[in-house]
C-alpha cells in the first residue's frame, strides 16, 4: 500500500497563489533586532518579514543601510522602520502607543514557552537582543512579555534570525 502522492507546486501555482506586490507597511507586526552583529542576519529576517506580513525596525547603525541592501534577495523592496541610534529610546516611544505590545525574545524566569505564545491581535513588536548578550537590562522594563525558545541540544541559544523567524511565525498565526 502506498501513500498519497506529493504534489510540488510549480512556480506559476506559487505565483497565483501569493501577493503579486510587496505588502505596504501594516504596522501591525514589527520584529525589531536592536542590537544586531551580523549582517547576514538582516536580509534572513527581511525575507521572513515578507512572507508573513511583518516589518523590520532596525538601528540607523553605519553598516545596517549596506547589510540589508545585501542581504535583500527580495526583488521587492522591504518595509524597514528606522528606530534611530537609541533603541531604549525607540521602545520607550513605541510603549507611548497605547494598543502596542513589546515582546522580548530572552532566556528568563518569567518568560512563557513559544508554543504558548498567542499570535498578536493588536500592535506587536517582537524585540531580539545582541547575539551574545541578548536584551539589555535598562530595555526589560519596556518589555510587556518575554518569550523563550525551548531547547534540548547543548546549545544556549538560537541565532537572532532563527530565534526572530519562528517568533514572528507564531506572532502572525501561520503556525
Amino acid at each position: 500500500m502506498s501513500g498519497p502522492q506529493v504534489r510540488v507546486r510549480s512556480k506559476k501555482d506559487l505565483r497565483r497563489q501569493r501577493r503579486r506586490h510587496s505588502h505596504s507597511c501594516w504596522d501591525h507586526l514589527l520584529i525589531a533586532p536592536l542590537w544586531p552583529k551580523h549582517e547576514v542576519n538582516l536580509g534572513t529576517l527581511l525575507r521572513t518579514c515578507d512572507a508573513v506580513g511583518a516589518c523590520l525596525a532596525v538601528p540607523k547603525l553605519p553598516w545596517v543601510p549596506d547589510a540589508l541592501a545585501r542581504g535583500n534577495t527580495l526583488k521587492r523592496r522591504a518595509c524597514v522602520h528606522w528606530t534611530g541610534h537609541d533603541p531604549i529610546r525607540w521602545l520607550i516611544d513605541q510603549k507611548a502607543h497605547d494598543v502596542t505590545t513589546i515582546v522580548g525574545v530572552e532566556l528568563a524566569d518569567e518568560s512563557i514557552r513559544l508554543a504558548d505564545l498567542p499570535p498578536a491581535r493588536n500592535r506587536t513588536i517582537a524585540v531580539l537582543g545582541h547575539e551574545r548578550t541578548g536584551i539589555p537590562p535598562e530595555a526589560l522594563d519596556q518589555l510587556d512579555l518575554v518569550v523563550e525558545i525551548p531547547m534540548i541540544g547543548t546549545g544556549a541559544s538560537l541565532n537572532v534570525a532563527v530565534a526572530g523567524s519562528l517568533v514572528l511565525y507564531r506572532l502572525s498565526g501561520l503556525m
